[in-house]
């Protein structure tokens, strides 16, 4: 389910951009928010079909990233060391007595 969201994800990407190009370039830079007849909530409100287009798109994009992110924390519940088979050694003999070492006899 998350390689097919993944490749819609990439997708969504190319398609936002492409919509993104293709739209009018406004020169104003941040005269679009002052209030001008080309800002983006000005009186004629969102027109044209690549406005819509990429509202949707962006919309759609968003909501498959929440899906992925709810999907990728959902299977990855499991910890690194939870795959890991635990192997424990068994002592099943004694403890060994210590080493002397024989370069300290007194004579």
């Amino acid at each position: 389910m998350t390689s097919i969201l993944f490749i819609v994800q990439i997708i969504l990407a190319i398609l936002i951009t492409i919509a993104v190009l293709m739209q009018k370039s406004s020169s104003i830079g941040l005269g679009a928010y002052s209030g001008s007849n080309e800002s983006l909530f000005g009186a004629k409100g969102p027109a044209g079909f690549l406005t819509k287009a990429t509202f949707i798109l962006a919309f759609l994009f968003v909501s498959n990233t929440l899906a992925l992110g709810y999907l990728y924390t959902k299977e990855s519940k499991k910890s690194a060391l939870d795959t890991i088979e635990k192997v424990v050694p068994k002592a099943t003999t004694a403890p060994l007595a210590p080493v002397t070492k024989e370069g300290n006899k007194t004579k």
